[in-house]
């Protein structure tokens, strides 16, 4: 791996990992504003807490050494709550600039998972 990916790497995982454990946490503590704002996309107080725990072990597995394919669950797992978010923004026809910490979790999720290091991806028997 080259240095200018590894760069872009770790600056790419660390952004996302500060915006998933900030929102993470917000989810968690579940102030009336997060849970008002829950409620007006249509989805039920307690998925903050599901979020929240979700996007913490997320983090986690992202950031330790090895567990390859525990790491592929996580990205899909980010992937998946981001392009939710985004979705259920347009969906309720929220304003464009209410979908933006969504889509920039996106675009990190994206380039995280594809500058990873070979070390942290899963290897199948045809790569070896």
């Amino acid at each position: 791996m080259s240095k200018r990916n590894k760069i872009i790497y770790w600056i790419a995982t660390v952004w996302l990992s500060l915006g998933m454990t900030s929102s993470g946490v917000i989810q968690l503590i579940g102030l009336e504003e997060e849970i008002k704002f829950i409620l007006d996309l249509g989805y039920p107080a307690y998925f903050l807490t599901l979020l929240g725990v979700w996007k913490i072990l997320g983090v986690v597995a992202i950031l330790v050494p090895k567990y390859p394919l525990l790491k592929e669950w996580a990205y899909a797992g980010f992937f998946f709550t981001t392009t939710g978010a985004i979705y259920s923004h347009i969906v309720m026809g929220d304003e464009i600039s209410e979908m933006f910490g969504g889509v920039l979790l996106l675009i990190l999720t994206i380039v995280s998972w594809y500058f990873r290091p070979d070390s942290r991806k899963i290897v199948s028997l045809n790569n070896k």
